[in-house]
């Protein structure tokens, strides 16, 4: 008989988001209390990028860990994480988004799916409000119209048929890996129920911001 989580989140940090790790780690507990799941059931595994991280909250599904500097954008650090995930089942939460309170309930509708696709709030970052985006024409899983945060996917697709999470430069990490994960997946599921916010912690850490927050920001500071 399986024992162990069912769901493990991944969120690698450079620990200059102390405030929003903290929500987005709340935004997991609150999804947990919603399906009904104790600390058995769920473990999130935040990964700290050559720091000494904080540990902002304290949950018993939570486990920190300080590991070698990666830089590329958490790509490392989510490599090593899933080496170490005891989950059937994979989220990818970064450490300023969050999930939704219905997120475990959703993708529990889909025991049977290696691969998840649902749709996730990006109305703080972007000018369309949801990704993935349905346009008639075109393919679903296309760049720019999936994030890692849409899905929930199995360990076994990701770490056993995929090798994990593969190193390439930049933000093109996440595309690359993400179609790996979808041309292999035996089974999918797609939904229009959404799982979470992209951008929730933004501007809630003023030294943790990326370039593209930072200009929205400014942007509306100046409005």
């Amino acid at each position: 008989m399986a024992t162990g989580p069912i769901f493990s989140i991944i969120t690698p940090s450079t620990g200059k988001r102390p405030l929003a790790l903290a929500q987005a780690i709340e935004s997991v507990h609150t999804a947990m209390l919603h399906a009904g799941l104790d600390a058995s059931a769920v473990e999130m595994l935040v990964g700290y990028d050559g720091v000494q991280g904080p540990e902002v909250c304290d949950y018993p599904f939570l486990r920190f860990m300080n590991l070698p500097a990666q830089g590329n954008f958490g790509n490392g650090i989510r490599r090593i994480l899933l080496r170490v995930a005891k989950g059937t089942r994979i989220i990818f939460l970064d450490d300023d988004n969050t999930l939704a309170p219905e997120a475990f309930v959703i993708f529990g509708r889909y025991p049977d799916a290696e691969l998840v696709i649902a749709r996730i709030d990006v109305s703080k970052a972007f000018a369309n409000g949801y990704l993935p985006e349905h346009v008639e024409g075109r393919e679903l899983f296309r760049p720019t119209n999936v994030d890692p945060l849409c899905m929930c996917l199995s360990r076994d697709l990701v770490q056993n048929r995929c090798a994990g999470w593969e190193i390439y430069e930049g933000y093109e990490s996440d595309y690359r890996n993400l179609v790996r994960y979808y041309r292999r997946a035996r089974s999918v599921a797609i939904t229009d129920d959404v799982v979470g916010v992209y951008d929730a912690g933004r501007g809630m850490d003023r030294g943790g911001m990326n370039r593209r927050q930072q200009d929205i920001e400014s942007k509306r500071e100046i409005s």
